[in-house]
C-alpha cells in the first residue's frame, strides 16, 4: 500500500508539471518518511555523489555541447543540403531529407532534444511551402528524432553504461544497425504515404549543386565517422570523443563564419543548464534507489518473477512494455536511474545479453517519445510550430508503427544489434 502511495505521489507530481528532479527529489523524502526510513536520510549527501562519481557521465555534457554548436555554427544547414542532394528528387522527397538529415545529425548530437530543436523550424516551414501537409511535416520531424538517442554517439547510451556499468563502446557499435534500420522504416512509410496522399516530387531548381555542397558538408560529414571511429577502435575515449567534436563543432563554425565567441558562450550557457537539471535528476532518482535497496525491493521483484514463471522473451517483453511507458510519459532519466536497475539484472540472471538489452531499453524510450497520448518529441514539435497536438497525434502513428515494427525484429533477433560489437571484438 505504501509502495501504491509512493508510486501516486511520483506521477502525480510529474504530471502536474513540476521539474521532474523536484518530484523524485520530493517524493524520495516523502517515500523515507511514510517507510520510517528517515534515520537513512543522513547517507543522502554521501549516495548523491556516489551517483555522480561516474567516469562515463563526463562524457554527456562535451556531447550535449557539441550538439549546441552545431546548432549554430551552420553545419545543420549543411546537412540538409547534402540530403537535398542524395534524396530531394524523389516523390515526398523532403520527408525523406528529414529523415536523412536526422541521421547525419544524430552523429553528432546523440540528442533527440537537439534534433526536434535543430528540425522543426527549418524543415515544417520549408515542407508546408511546397506543399505538403503541415502537420504530416511535422509528424516526420517528430518520428525522424528517434533515430537521435539510438545512432552514435548517444548521451542517453552512455548514461545507460554508466548507470548499469555496461560497455559504452559495445553500446555505441550496438546502435548503428538498429538505428539504421529505423531510418529504413522511416524511408519506407514516407514513401507509402507520398505515394498515397500524392506529395510533391522534388524540383531540380531544388536540388542544391553538386561540388559547393559536398565541400559544405564535408566537415560534418567526416564527425561521426571519426567519433564513432575513435571510440570503437580505442583511439579516444566517448569524453575524449566529446570533446574533440565540440573541438570540431567549433571550428568548423569559425571556419565557415557562422559562428561567434558570443553564441560560443550560448552554447557552453545552455549545456550548463542542460547538465545541471540532468545532474539534479540523478541525485533524486538515487535517493529512490537507495530506500528501494533498503527495503529489498530487487529481490521482492526476483521472487515474484520465479514464482509466476516469467522467464526468456516473455520477461524482456514485459520490461520492453515498461520503458516504452516511460518513454511516453516521463523523462528517460527515471527508467535508466530507477526501474532499470531493478529489471535487468534479472534479464541478465536469465541469460539476457546486457549489450543488447540496453539496448532495447533505449530503443523503446525513444519511441515512446513519438507515442501517443503521452509523447514528449509530438509536444515539443507542437510547442515549436505553434501545431495542434492530436493533430499531430494522427499524422505520427504510421510511424510509430514502423518503428514498433523494428523494435519486435530486434527483440526476436538480438544478435541484429550484437552483430556490429562482435565483429569489432567488444563483446
Amino acid at each position: 500500500m505504501k509502495a501504491l502511495a509512493i508510486a501516486a505521489i511520483v506521477v502525480a507530481l510529474a504530471a502536474s508539471g513540476v521539474a521532474l528532479a523536484y518530484a523524485l527529489g520530493a517524493s524520495a523524502v516523502i517515500a523515507y518518511l511514510l517507510t520510517d526510513s528517515a534515520r537513512f536520510l543522513g547517507a543522502a549527501p554521501q549516495r548523491i555523489f556516489s551517483q555522480l562519481d561516474l567516469f562515463a557521465i563526463m562524457a554527456m555534457p562535451l556531447f550535449i555541447l557539441a550538439g549546441e554548436l552545431m546548432n549554430r555554427s551552420g553545419v545543420t544547414r549543411s546537412l540538409i543540403n547534402f540530403s537535398l542532394l542524395a534524396l530531394g528528387r524523389f516523390r515526398g522527397g523532403l520527408g525523406h531529407v528529414n529523415i536523412l538529415t536526422s541521421v547525419f545529425f544524430a552523429g553528432i548530437s546523440g540528442s533527440a532534444t537537439a534534433d526536434i530543436a535543430a528540425m522543426s523550424n527549418t524543415f515544417v516551414p520549408q515542407m508546408e511551402k511546397r506543399g505538403y501537409d503541415r502537420d504530416y511535416a511535422g509528424a516526420v520531424t517528430a518520428a525522424s528524432c528517434v533515430i537521435g538517442p539510438i545512432i552514435p554517439p548517444s548521451i542517453i547510451l552512455i548514461l545507460y553504461g554508466a548507470v548499469m556499468g555496461t560497455d559504452v563502446a559495445a553500446l555505441f557499435a550496438a546502435g548503428v544497425i538498429p538505428g539504421l534500420l529505423l531510418a529504413m522504416a522511416l524511408f519506407a512509410t514516407n514513401a507509402v504515404q507520398a505515394h498515397r496522399h500524392k506529395h510533391p516530387g522534388g524540383r531540380p531548381e531544388d536540388v542544391p549543386p553538386l561540388w559547393p555542397t559536398l565541400k559544405s558538408a564535408a566537415p560534418a560529414l567526416l564527425l561521426p565517422v571519426i567519433i564513432l571511429g575513435g571510440i570503437v577502435f580505442g583511439v579516444v575515449t566517448p569524453i575524449e570523443a566529446g570533446a574533440l567534436a565540440s573541438l570540431a563543432a567549433a571550428v568548423i563554425g569559425f571556419t565557415q563564419g557562422e559562428l561567434t565567441l558570443k553564441s560560443v558562450f550560448q552554447a557552453m550557457e545552455r549545456t550548463a543548464l542542460l547538465t545541471g537539471s540532468i545532474f539534479m535528476i540523478i541525485a533524486g532518482a538515487s535517493l529512490m534507489g537507495y530506500l528501494i535497496v533498503l527495503h529489498q525491493v530487487p529481490d521482492a521483484i526476483a521472487q515474484l518473477v520465479s514464482q509466476v514463471h516469467l522467464e526468456g522473451i516473455w520477461f524482456i517483453l514485459i520490461i520492453m512494455v515498461t520503458f516504452l511507458l516511460l518513454g511516453m510519459g516521463f523523462d528517460f532519466m527515471l527508467g535508466l536511474l530507477v526501474v532499470a536497475p531493478l529489471l535487468v539484472p534479472i534479464a541478465v540472471s536469465q541469460g539476457a545479453d546486457p549489450v543488447a538489452l540496453g539496448l532495447l531499453i533505449c530503443l523503446n524510450m525513444a519511441v515512446g517519445l513519438i507515442t501517443p497520448p503521452l509523447g514528449g518529441a509530438i509536444m515539443m514539435v507542437s510547442t515549436i510550430t505553434g501545431q495542434g497536438y492530436w493533430s499531430l497525434c494522427r499524422k505520427t502513428l504510421p510511424f510509430v508503427a514502423a518503428e514498433l515494427v523494428v523494435l519486435l525484429v530486434i527483440v526476436a533477433f538480438p544478435e541484429i544489434a550484437l552483430f556490429l560489437p562482435r565483429a569489432l571484438g567488444l563483446l
